[in-house]
């Protein structure tokens, strides 16, 4: 007989792929970010927005470290990160023609509702990834996507000046990403750091001015979906909770198997059934706002 748990384990089975990829091409930005391009046929078809890939960075290193897609291109995937020990600073050595092996997609992805297609996209720092992806699969008239994007450091991209009009905000307020400008999708930028163009605050006070601009049937139609660091997460749910609305988070906590397997990335959610643990990895990373407990 089958239990619960069991056909909780198995909807994860047949979706995961062990590619031996081949890095394409890198771009570096200030910050010591990168993004990368790798060649993974398999993975890249399966992709979804808010799914990561577990990818060993060098043959001296066991553990895999996880990344967020950030976009499927034909064949292949791009992924962006900032080097933060010795493993990424090992994948930040190579170079286009080697071989990388990637384990994914893994993980939940977001889920837009044609109920609510005014969405409303926030991603800070590595949590930028995720939003772009979702911007991409968000490309068509049926929905109304609004791109908020923060970094303390240089953003990985040239923000350029906006040409998208966005009545609710001042002008001063102008860069883009020229990524999701091209695709006619308004985003904005935020950040403490005095970069020009730039809203000087938290994403969660530019989110707000917008959803302070809809009406009620605007409002109604809304919903967010955030990727980020934890505390900005927390911000950006306390914000959803207020307005009344409907929020998808994307969780980041450490990993070791990134399968599920070892369940080292647990963490609290509030269930039909009550209070239980849930693994970050293949249970999220996206979950209801709602149902995190935050610590």
């Amino acid at each position: 007989m089958t239990t619960a748990a069991q056909k909780h384990a198995q909807r994860n089975r047949g979706t995961l792929f062990v590619e031996d990829g081949e890095l394409v091409a890198t771009e570096v930005y200030p910050g010591d970010q990168f993004i990368m391009r790798i060649r993974a046929p398999k993975c890249a078809a399966a992709a979804r927005p808010g799914s990561f890939v577990h990818v060993n960075c060098d043959d001296t290193l066991p553990m895999r470290r996880p990344l967020s897609i950030m976009r499927s291109i034909d064949d292949c995937i791009e992924v962006l990160y900032k080097v933060v020990g010795e493993g990424l600073h090992l994948l930040a050595g190579k170079r286009p023609g080697d071989m990388i092996s990637v384990l994914g997609p893994i993980g939940q992805p977001f889920v837009a509702s044609p109920e609510r297609p005014n969405c409303l996209l926030i991603g800070g720092g590595v949590g930028i990834p995720p939003m772009v992806f979702l911007a991409e699969t968000l490309r068509d008239e049926r929905w109304n996507p609004l791109a908020i994007l923060g970094s303390e450091i240089p953003f990985p991209f040239e923000p350029e000046t906006s040409d998208i009009l966005t009545p609710w905000l001042d002008e001063a307020v102008s860069s883009a990403m020229p990524l999701l400008e091209s695709w006619r999708i308004p985003s904005r930028l935020a950040s403490f750091a005095g970069f020009s163009g730039c809203f000087r605050g938290y994403v969660t006070e530019l989110a707000a001015r917008w959803l302070q601009s809809l009406d009620d049937a605007g409002r109604a139609k809304t919903e967010i979906f955030a990727c980020g660091p934890t505390p900005m997460l927390k911000a950006v749910a306390a914000l959803a909770a207020e307005q009344n609305l409907p929020c998808q988070v994307s969780l980041e906590e450490f990993m070791a198997c990134g399968v599920g397997g070892c369940a080292g990335c647990t963490v609290q959610v509030t269930t039909q059934d009550g209070p239980a643990m849930q693994r970050v990895c293949v249970d999220g990373p996206v979950f209801d706002a709602a149902s995190v407990v935050w610590q």
